[in-house]
């Protein structure tokens, strides 16, 4: 059991991108953030699948080709092999959970020249 606060991380890249409140041993727990216009370069996993959940703000998510635009209270479930993308095409910034289980150190496969 541990217990920490979003205070005591960061964002990856400043002020979007993925802020890991746990990664392993099982799964990984993250608040995710992007400002208008930011997104996620496209990608897929081979074994974890993924789970997004708005808490405010709203996002395009691009899952093998399909927009999906997603507002506060939905949730979207990736599975693996499923190429997705996020991107903030609205004016304010948008914050939501991932969660990525089971647990691998390395899983994630990035696709070059995305377009949908």
């Amino acid at each position: 059991m541990f217990i920490t606060d979003e205070k005591d991380h960061e964002y990856r890249f400043g002020d979007n991108g993925p802020k890991y409140l746990m990664k392993g041993p099982r799964m990984n727990f993250a608040l995710v953030q992007f400002q208008p216009g930011q997104d996620f370069k496209a990608h897929f996993h081979n074994v974890m699948e993924e789970n997004f959940y708005i808490i405010e703000g709203e996002i395009d998510i691009v899952v093998d080709g399909v927009v999906h635009h997603l507002t506060p209270g939905q949730f979207i479930h990736i599975e693996p092999h499923e190429v997705h993308y996020c991107i903030n095409n609205y004016d304010k910034p948008v914050k939501m959970v991932s969660t990525l289980a089971p647990y691998q150190d390395v899983d994630k496969v990035e696709i070059d020249n995305y377009s949908y």
